[in-house]
């Protein structure tokens, strides 16, 4: 069971990869459906943009395109780590709802924000 977890991970991450390379070479970037309908900026615009920019290690431009996700991926990355050594080793991480839900919220609430024009710096802007 664990090697057939462990070839869908490779797998989806080699998938991920070549996305990417592609979406870099080609300078393709999916658009954000809400944003096309609404006109309003989800608190996912500007995700794909933001780790082109990281790939290319221009970090300022990855936050400037997506701050709340800019500081959201590592924390997110060290829980799949850890998550995974611990699967590895038969154990569990479990963390508490209160975490995730707070993180939800978080994620809600800057979407409102982003929206607000005192606040435009939020949206996902190229320098």
């Amino acid at each position: 069971m664990k090697s057939l977890n462990i070839k869908k991970t490779s797998i989806y991450i080699t998938l991920l990869f070549a996305i990417t390379y592609l979406c870099i070479k080609y300078n393709i970037y999916m658009p954000c459906i809400f944003h096309k309908i609404t006109g309003l900026y989800c608190p996912g615009c500007g995700i794909t943009r933001m780790i082109i920019s990281l790939l290319k290690m221009n970090f300022y431009q990855a936050f400037r395109y997506n701050p709340l996700a800019f500081i959201l991926l590592p924390l997110f990355i060290c829980y799949y780590i850890i998550k995974y050594i611990l699967y590895l080793k038969n154990k569990q991480l479990i963390i508490n709802n209160k975490v995730w839900y707070t993180i939800l919220m978080i994620v809600i609430l800057f979407g409102i924000i982003r929206n607000i024009p005192t606040f435009k710096y939020l949206i996902p802007t190229k320098i």
